[in-house]
C-alpha cells in the first residue's frame, strides 16, 4: 500500500478503537481501520472511514450494543 502522506509503498492498516463524546454520551467504535506509514511514522483515517465513522454516530441509538466499560483516571 502507498502512503498518501509519503508517497512510499510499505504503509499498512492497522485496527484500533477510537472513543467519540464523554460521559454518558460516550461511544467506542471498535475495528476503525488506521493507514499507518513505517517510513514517515504518519497514520490516518481515509474518506470512506472517516464518512463510515460518522454514520455509526449518527445511529449509534439503533446499532450500538450496550456493555459496561472500566475507566481509571491518569493521575
Amino acid at each position: 500500500m502507498i502512503c498518501e502522506i509519503c508517497g512510499k509503498e510499505g504503509a499498512h492498516v492497522r485496527k484500533v478503537a477510537r472513543t467519540y463524546g464523554k460521559g454518558k454520551d460516550l461511544l467506542v467504535i471498535e475495528n476503525i481501520p488506521v493507514v499507518s506509514c513505517p517510513h514517515c511514522g504518519e497514520s490516518y483515517l481515509t474518506a470512506e472511514t472517516l464518512h463510515e465513522i460518522e454514520r455509526l454516530k449518527l445511529h449509534r441509538k439503533s446499532i450500538a450494543v450496550e456493555r459496561p466499560v472500566e475507566i481509571v483516571g491518569f493521575a
